[in-house]
């Protein structure tokens, strides 16, 4: 397996190629179809396809949103860790002034930047976007799906 391409603000978010391309449309696509039929011929049988193709659906976007909310978790209590290892003692208390996306967005700053760059973030009340915009020494992460 070749190296990875280095991780930046611009290449940085990616696609699940399961999920984006297979899963996702493929469960829609039956949903609509499923609900077409139910549609032009009201039968009990159709309409119950048509509520199992949705079910299918909703299962699947839940899964997915699950996924990423236990991710999310995860990253903050690594960074609320890390925040508290690299943060100078008196800075430490503000660690929780910093918000869900704020945390996740911070996971892509390198040590040497993180603690000004947190501190930053609470009294500017940046943006997750204007923290990974801000951030000049990118971590990369590739683990996140």
């Amino acid at each position: 397996m070749g190296e990875r391409r280095p991780q930046t603000l611009e290449n940085h978010a990616r696609f699940d190629p399961v999920f984006h391309f297979f899963l996702a449309p493929l469960s829609f696509i039956t949903f609509v179809a499923a609900l077409w039929r139910a549609i032009k011929q009201p039968d009990a049988v159709y309409l119950w396809q048509a509520l199992g193709a949705l079910l299918f659906l909703v299962a699947v976007f839940l899964i997915r949103v699950y996924a990423l909310k236990v991710q999310d978790r995860v990253i903050r209590l690594e960074e609320t860790l890390r925040l508290g290892m690299l943060l100078p003692e008196s800075q430490r208390a503000r660690i929780s002034r910093l918000s869900e996306g704020q945390l996740i967005a911070l996971r892509f700053a390198s040590d040497a930047e993180l603690p000004s760059l947190a501190i930053r973030a609470i009294e500017e009340r940046l943006a997750a976007k204007d923290i990974k915009k801000s951030i000049r020494s990118w971590r990369a992460d590739y683990f996140r799906i």
